[in-house]
């Protein structure tokens, strides 16, 4: 459906209002957009035109104004910038007066309209922000992706839609497993992706067909999510079941064999009940040689709405995904080496990588009154892997690599559950809106380890090691090179593994929080809260398949007495100063914390307890030209003064040599700057950019100190000390910007041709280890600098009527560099390459 004629529908305003008087305390008007679907309309923009007082409608439609005195006054309801009628409110003795609008458009097209630009989300509700409140009202840095820009850069993983977070930042891609991202210098591990409000898993990389946009917090979302790292969460929010049929078939071809047929259908079932099914299968080859993936993925969901108040749904997914791993092209002497080949593959021919995940989600939603609504979220997530290869290419000054052999299998079970209720209610003339949560979740996962037959073997004391399964020449694969253990030649047997040991470790997480936004008035915000968080890890079990025996892990202290279950407790509180001074314009400070696990004991052999983590942040949220365009700025600095260190005198004054015992000695500070710029600017042109900036390294760390040990009868002086200070931490990245502009041809021989750039900038960062402080009084630099790199990407396509196809030309400019996790996957990123997308949209008026 062209704009012209949504435009058309939307000016020609609406098919009925109704208005119903309700006793209320407050003086003021409510009301809720809706389509003839009955679908929420969120976003509207709604003006009381002879106050200049403007709101915006939230998830579910709703809108309020309050403190209004009596009398009569006219409102304008506009969406995606039309206008759609102007209308007659009264507010008489004391009652507020509630309008439910229905707009002649249907859920389908207003999808339509809603993912034509890259609109602002400052007066958006965000999912991940969990209260039910809109962006500009949150303290705290967000950034959205939305589905146009996943449409138009074709993206395929998470990372491609992640290159538009500024201040996101891929680290590493180890052996194409995962994909491993730093946000503000923190990694973004396994518990800080969500999808839809539950926390999954990126292994196997996640499928981006079903995404209907990426959500990022940045910064801590501990008070709302408990033990995450404090550089920001990413919440997944997948496509949903529709009231009205329609669909689209695609197909997607692109350079190095790769090919992958989509299919995305949704209707109703009946008036209550409606379905959407999602299904892809890919297949590809690679510029690197020997890669190869295959993956599978359906993703079925069914809505059913119990009553205009309540609803369910159901979600369910799952990825078969089967690939090469591929550890790119190691270090030669411990350094970068260009003269090995982008293309050169170093693994064992026979290497292999399947993964099997799964995700299962209830989400139950009741709207108690226009004031009180709650969320109840159900869900399980399964990862299973299964991996033999050789994984650590390290290759001497000659060039010359072992290859040693890992054999792993895991399987990992994840359940969920939260509650969240959110509420609007006011104590005199402030208004609060309240959000009461509390969650848990319970984590299973099995390891497995393996014999390899003429690989494994037992030392004299009885300690399973490993011999090289051969020996490669990284700079000409196949030129033979010596054999370390059976002569010459490169092998390729797989070698059999039988299964020794299954190691079962579970972790219990549980939190309850509260926070209020208070609205003293309608230019200054308070938003305060706290979280208590619970996590508990018992001892991991070990069964042994020779013996058919299980046995508990018992973790011990230095004087060998057990230490039981690891307990973390902590308190997450949250603060926020907002200042509106015009509705367009939000400015904010903040401060939260956020906590880390900490292994080991103290001097007195008690568990070491979390470290807790501050986060200060502030910013300015602007939206311009009537919301076509928003630009928001974000200072921020992460200060961690209890950062965990092996502990150097005892109270006796005399040298520890127990690397278990630690204290509270170091101290980390990461401090940045974040620049955000989206928009359509004129019908048709749509804009993204960003930039970031981050130091992240070590402030205070342990200085240079000695002990003597005695193994047997030999006595030895043992140096140890902290890193280096005042160095960037390996994985982090100094600078990085993203820039896109995208054009659609509205009129003339030409309508509907679209032509966009794109470009993405990686600045310099640090891979292998930060040297300590031994290091560099020896001489020794285990650091390994990475340049920066841009990458240019250049679209066209064209639509007409149902049917599109949408080409992209990625790194046109040809960089070349790489991704690195330490010094062993060095990854070399994609050289020139193609992609085109045809697709066709049918839908069932």
């Amino acid at each position: 459906m062209k704009r012209s004629f949504l435009g058309l529908i939307l000016s020609l305003g609406l098919v009925g209002a109704t208005h119903l008087d309700v006793s209320a305390q407050s003086k003021g008007v409510h009301g809720r957009v809706k389509t003839k679907d009955g679908a929420a309309i969120e976003s509207a923009t709604v003006t009381i035109t002879t106050l200049g007082r403007s709101t915006s409608t939230s998830r579910d439609g709703s809108f309020h104004f309050s403190d209004l005195p009596d009398g009569t006054y006219t409102i304008r309801i506009k969406s995606i910038g039309n206008a759609v009628e102007e209308q007659t409110i009264t507010v008489k003795d004391g009652k507020a007066q509630t309008v439910i609008v229905a707009m002649n458009i249907s859920e389908s097209q207003l999808e339509q309209v809603e993912v034509f630009g890259y609109n602002s989300h400052n007066n958006k509700t965000v999912n991940v922000g969990k209260a039910g409140i809109i962006d500009k009202d949150l303290p705290q840095s967000v950034q959205i992706i939305n589905k146009q820009i996943i449409t138009d850069q074709q993206v395929n993983r998470l990372s491609d839609a992640l290159k538009n977070a500024n201040g996101v930042a891929m680290g590493a891609n180890r052996g194409g497993v995962n994909e491993n991202f730093y946000a503000r210098g923190y990694s973004l591990g396994a518990n800080n992706i969500f999808k839809n409000g539950a926390r999954t898993n990126n292994g196997g990389s996640i499928e981006a067909s079903t995404l209907e946009s990426v959500e990022i917090l940045k910064g801590s979302a501990a008070l709302l999510y408990g033990g995450v790292s404090g550089g920001a969460v990413v919440n997944l929010v997948t496509k949903k079941p529709k009231f009205s049929y329609g669909g689209e078939a695609s197909m997607r071809v692109g350079s190095y064999d790769f090919y992958k047929p989509t299919v995305d259908v949704y209707g109703p079932i009946s008036n209550k009940v409606a379905f959407r099914m999602i299904g892809t299968y890919e297949k590809a080859g690679s510029f690197r040689d020997q890669v190869k993936s295959k993956r599978t993925y359906v993703n079925p969901s069914v809505l059913y709405k119990i009553s205009d108040q309540t609803d369910l749904n159901f979600t369910f997914d799952y990825l078969k995904s089967d690939f090469t791993p591929d550890f790119g092209i190691g270090t030669v002497d411990g350094k970068l080496n260009q003269s090995v080949g982008r293309n050169t593959f170093l693994n064992v021919p026979w290497a292999y990588n399947n993964t099997n995940t799964s995700n299962g989600q209830i989400n139950f939603n009741h709207k108690f009154n226009e004031s009180w609504n709650l969320n109840a979220i159900a869900s399980y997530q399964t990862y299973d892997r299964d991996y033999y290869g050789s994984d650590r290419i390290q290759a001497d000054k000659n060039g010359i690599a072992p290859r040693n052999l890992t054999r792993s299998k895991s399987n990992e079970f994840t359940a969920n559950q939260q509650l969240n209720l959110t509420g609007t209610v006011k104590t005199g003339s402030i208004k609060h809106k309240i959000l009461v949560g509390a969650d848990a979740d319970q984590s299973h996962a099995n390891a497995y380890a393996f014999f390899m037959e003429g690989i494994n073997y037992y030392d004299d004391k009885k300690v399973l090691k490993a011999n090289p399964y051969d020996a490669i020449y990284v700079f000409n694969p196949g030129q033979t090179a010596q054999h370390t253990t059976t002569g010459n030649g490169l092998r390729t047997d797989i070698p059999g593994a039988d299964l020794l040991t299954k190691t079962t470790t579970d972790i219990y997480r549980y939190g309850v929080f509260l926070q209020d936004l208070i609205e003293l008035n309608e230019k200054f915000k308070v938003l305060a809260g706290i979280r208590y968080s619970y996590q508990r890890t018992p001892n991991s079990e070990r069964f042994t398949y020779k013996e058919n025996k299980t046995e508990e892990i018992v973790t011990k202290d230095g004087q060998g007495n057990p230490m039981g279950a690891k307990v973390d407790k902590a308190w997450s509180p949250k603060f926020g100063l907002i200042y509106q001074p015009i509705p367009s314009s939000s400015i904010y400070i903040t401060y939260a914390n956020n906590f880390t696990s900490n292994s080991g004991y103290d001097i007195n052999y008690q568990p070491l307890a979390p470290s807790i983590i501050d986060q200060y942040e502030a910013g300015v949220k602007n939206d311009f030209f009537n919301g076509r365009l928003s630009a928001n700025l974000a200072w921020y600095r992460i200060n961690n003064n209890k950062f965990a260190q092996q502990l150097l005198l005892k109270p006796d004054g005399s040298e520890n040599g127990d690397a278990n015992m630690k204290e509270f000695s170091g101290k980390t500070a990461s401090e940045g700057l974040e620049a955000e710029v989206t928009g359509t600017l004129l019908p048709g042109l749509n804009v993204t950019a960003g930039y970031s900036y981050n130091y992240m390294r070590y402030t205070h760390t342990n200085p240079i100190s000695s002990y003597t040990t005695t193994v047997g009868n030999d006595t030895k002086t043992v140096e140890i000390s902290g890193s280096e200070e005042n160095v960037r931490l390996v994985g982090t990245t100094a600078h990085t910007a993203n820039g896109t502009v995208f054009y659609t041809f509205q009129q003339g021989t030409v309508k509907g041709l679209k032509l966009g750039f794109s470009a993405f900038y990686t600045g310099r960062r640090n891979a292998g280890w930060n040297n300590t402080k031994v290091d560099v009084r020896n001489g020794l630099n285990r650091l390994i600098s990475v340049s920066p790199f841009t990458t240019i990407d250049f679209s066209a396509g064209y639509t007409y009527k149902n049917w599109s196809i949408l080409g992209k030309l990625s790194n046109i400019n040809k960089a070349f560099n790489y991704y690195i996790h330490e010094n062993y996957s060095v990854n070399p990123i994609p050289p020139r390459s193609f992609m085109a997308t045809l697709s066709y949209k049918f839908e069932k008026r």
